[in-house]
């Protein structure tokens, strides 16, 4: 996250399973909710991990869920559509 947020700025809380390859939750905060998304990101990586369950959480901040999609697809996509984007982009240079 950057030092300067613009006012536009959101954060997105993921909790990934690597295993399935798909997001479990996605929790949106708006900018003046930093904190709580901050503390929400930690009380479920403490939730998860008192469960013995192993899952990636992230925080992301971007000016929208379109933003975050595009820019950290590997949450968003299966390896299928990420590959096909892959071979696209490879044909276009």
């Amino acid at each position: 996250m950057g030092v300067v947020a613009s006012l536009n700025q959101m954060f997105f809380l993921i909790e990934y399973d690597r295993g399935k390859g798909k997001i479990v939750s996605l929790t949106t905060f708006d900018n003046s909710e930093r904190l709580k998304a901050q503390d929400s990101r930690l009380a479920l990586e403490l939730s998860l991990h008192g469960r013995g369950i192993e899952r990636e959480v992230v925080l992301l901040d971007g000016a929208s869920e379109d933003a975050v999609r595009l820019t950290h697809a590997r949450y968003f996509e299966d390896l299928e559509q990420l590959v096909s984007k892959l071979k696209t982009r490879l044909l276009l240079t």
